[in-house]
């Protein structure tokens, strides 16, 4: 996914999130005031992850919050190490944040197995239904919404891309994460695909 997909999930996720806070304000408007607290954790290191987390703060800027003025932006970095996202995800429930922005499947599904109660907004994730992360993308139930790739259809969609421009190829080399609960699902899209195309594919895991 390139910056300017990233930061268009990034914009439609900054509306949930404002929205839920919106309505978090509102539930606290009858007691003692107390300042909204949105918790973030990133698979990346703050220094790769800058500009995303600089239009995060601008997209909140944009609908009244301003953070540590009337909002409290807590971000937690893996630094390229996924499983940190359990721990991740522990601290910012301990740090009793009012909603949690999370991206990629295995980001959102550390979260939701740590709260049950915190709401989730999902920024990028491959197939949320077959990750067992919402009931359905119509009706999400539970404490999860947000946004999703859509990763099996847009990894056929890929490989039409590829056919398309180099008409004569006839086999393609897939690289796949085997720790990414998101990859089979993408195998599936690459597979039907390659069948309609007469394509070849050969996966190799990294």
């Amino acid at each position: 996914m390139n910056l300017k997909s990233a930061l268009r999930n990034l914009q439609s996720a900054i509306v949930m999130c404002a929205m839920l806070l919106a309505l978090y304000s509102s539930a606290q408007a009858q007691q003692a005031k107390k300042m909204p607290r949105i918790g973030a954790f990133l698979p990346a290191s703050a220094a790769a992850t800058a500009q995303l987390v600089e239009a995060f703060r601008e997209g909140l800027q944009k609908h009244g919050y301003v953070a540590e003025q009337n909002c409290t932006l807590d971000i937690r970095y893996a630094e390229g190490e996924v499983e940190r996202f359990a721990d991740l995800a522990a601290e910012l429930v301990r740090s009793k944040v009012d909603v949690i922005v999370a991206g990629s499947t295995p980001g959102v599904i550390a979260a939701k197995n740590t709260t049950s109660t915190i709401p989730i907004v999902m920024v990028t994730t491959g197939d949320p239904v077959a990750s067992g992360l919402v009931a359905s993308l119509a009706r999400p139930a539970r404490n999860v919404t947000g946004l999703t790739a859509l990763g099996q259809e847009l990894a056929g969609k890929r490989l039409e891309v590829l056919k398309e421009a180099v008409p004569k190829v006839t086999r393609v080399a897939v690289l796949s994460n085997p720790t990414n609960p998101d990859s089979p699902l993408s195998l599936k899209g690459v597979e039907v695909a390659a069948r309609s195309l007469g394509v070849q594919f050969r996966v190799h895991e990294v």
